[in-house]
């Protein structure tokens, strides 16, 4: 079996810089276009606003040893952003707050469910993140309480969907989270 070369650190960031280089002459040349054709639709700050994501993602992803729950906290919280970005260069009319960042935190939430089943030996490993998550998952009925959001079937869905990932998580884990604390703790 023939397997492909390695990519040496080297060229690896050549490649890194010629593909960051692109993707700046085509976030500059889409602003032109933009302002020269359609000045009144900010569909280029749309665009550069996902370039700029794709680069989150990628410079996060190209560091070894990464933790998964880490990541996952990171796409929510950079997905929700972009989302109010784009809802903001639309004219603000609410659905991000509404419905992209509850799905985007179902969707988190149910993520850190299946990793604490698949690897529950490890869900120390993931428990921090989780917990960030739960907190960023209670955004949704700080908004609905402020009545900011007018729509709050789906932020309701998300904080219940992260307060029963919580109790899941803890029945699963209970045995492991005793053990850890005590060892921590020296009971």
């Amino acid at each position: 079996m023939i397997y492909p070369k390695k990519i040496s650190a080297n060229n690896g960031e050549i490649i890194i810089k010629i593909f960051l280089s692109v993707s700046i002459a085509i976030a500059i040349i889409l602003t032109i276009i933009n302002k020269l054709t359609t000045p009144n639709v900010p569909w280029a700050a749309l665009a550069n606003s996902g370039i700029i994501y794709i680069w989150i993602v990628v410079i996060y992803s190209i560091h070894r040893n990464v933790n998964i729950a880490g990541h996952v906290l990171l796409q929510t919280i950079a997905i929700s952003l972009l989302t109010v970005y784009i809802d903001y260069r639309l004219g603000f009319h609410g659905w991000s707050l509404s419905l992209s960042i509850p799905i985007i935190l179902i969707v988190a939430n149910l993520t850190m469910l299946i990793l604490t089943i698949v690897s529950y030996k490890k869900y120390l490993r993931y428990a921090i993140y989780q917990l960030f998550i739960l907190l960023f998952s209670i955004l949704p009925a700080i908004l609905i309480g402020e009545k900011i959001v007018t729509d709050p079937i789906m932020g309701i869905i998300a904080s219940g969907v992260s307060l029963l990932n919580l109790i899941i998580t803890i029945i699963l884990s209970a045995k492991d989270l005793k053990e850890a604390i005590k060892r921590k703790f020296h009971l």
